[in-house]
């Protein structure tokens, strides 16, 4: 039993961790955990879509979505299928020169932190335990928007890097989720996939806490691309980043507003590219949203009784 008040410092006796799945290693789940959520959460916006379970929150209409795009279903799949292939092999690749993980330190450790701080085993324990991990992976947050944010800006600003890549991904004018990572080959490395690796990279995040990071990421696009305002969604009411937010950039009048993603917006408020008009936007679109599902209700209603 760790105790902090212990003179001596308690034995380092450091062996190989155990994976948290007896048939996968923590370095493999990292990587297909995020894949299991796109899909997943995909398909569950997919079943809402067809079974019209939302349509009250729904940012467009199924008409927008068959005439605005300017890509077929089958094309977005493809890309992102291919997508994820790139994703795995990077990851694989990052993982083989990662050091080996280790365990048995984590006592010595806490022992030091709370000689160090002053502070009882509790207080030690949650810091090692909670507020380490979670500080280094809200700054993995921090440095993978910072790098989104700032490469994205750039292609939209360099008429060629938009021209053959960028634009790509804006043929969704209408997203939906499983299009998150619809992009050009090169974007979607250089956005995702290597903003996602530097950030790992810089924070020095341990394996399971690459598992956190990675799956959270990829949740949180998948939803900024649901094309749904969902008020019981902890995305879109954590983040001020959100489906709303990030579907004004993919409109017309907005495409040269909102870089920031995935998560916070303070770039986009610090270098004054915020669309100006967010919150009037999102209110108007939330009373067309809610006359539309009321004439819609109205229209299945008359429908029943003839």
């Amino acid at each position: 039993m760790f105790n902090s008040t212990a003179t001596e410092a308690p034995a380092i006796e450091k062996f190989m961790k155990p994976d948290l799945l007896p048939w996968m290693s923590d370095a493999h789940l990292a990587l297909v955990l995020p894949l299991v959520m796109y899909w997943s959460m995909g398909l569950g916006f997919y079943l809402i879509d067809r079974f019209e379970l939302c349509e009250k929150y729904r940012l467009h209409t199924p008409k927008e979505l068959s005439s605005r795009n300017r890509c077929s279903v089958r094309e977005v799949l493809r890309a992102v299928f291919v997508q994820h292939a790139i994703q795995t092999l990077a990851g694989l690749a990052l993982d083989y020169f990662e050091p080996p993980q280790y365990t048995g330190h984590e006592q010595y450790e806490m022992w030091k932190l709370a000689n160090r701080l002053g502070v009882s085993h509790e207080v030690a324990f949650a810091v090692y335990y909670g507020l380490i991990p979670a500080a280094k992976i809200f700054m993995a947050f921090f440095i993978m928007d910072t790098w989104q944010y700032m490469l994205h800006r750039f292609m939209h600003q360099n008429k060629f890097l938009y021209r053959h890549l960028h634009s790509v991904h804006h043929r969704l004018y209408v997203p939906y989720a499983f299009g998150a990572l619809y992009n050009s080959l090169l974007e979607g490395f250089l956005l995702d996939t290597l903003g996602a690796g530097i950030a790992h990279l810089a924070t020095g995040l341990t394996t399971r806490e690459s598992i956190i990071f990675y799956t959270v990421s990829t949740m949180k696009t998948v939803d900024d691309h649901c094309g749904y305002e969902l008020p019981f969604d902890p995305f879109q009411v954590l983040f001020p980043n959100n489906a709303v937010y990030h579907d004004i950039h993919h409109q017309q009048f907005g495409i040269k507003t909102n870089f920031s993603q995935p998560f916070f917006i303070h770039w986009d408020s610090l270098f004054k590219t915020r669309y100006a008009s967010t919150k009037t936007y999102a209110a108007q679109q939330r009373k067309i949203r809610l006359d539309r599902y009321t004439q819609l209700q109205a229209s299945k209603a008359e429908k029943k009784t003839q």
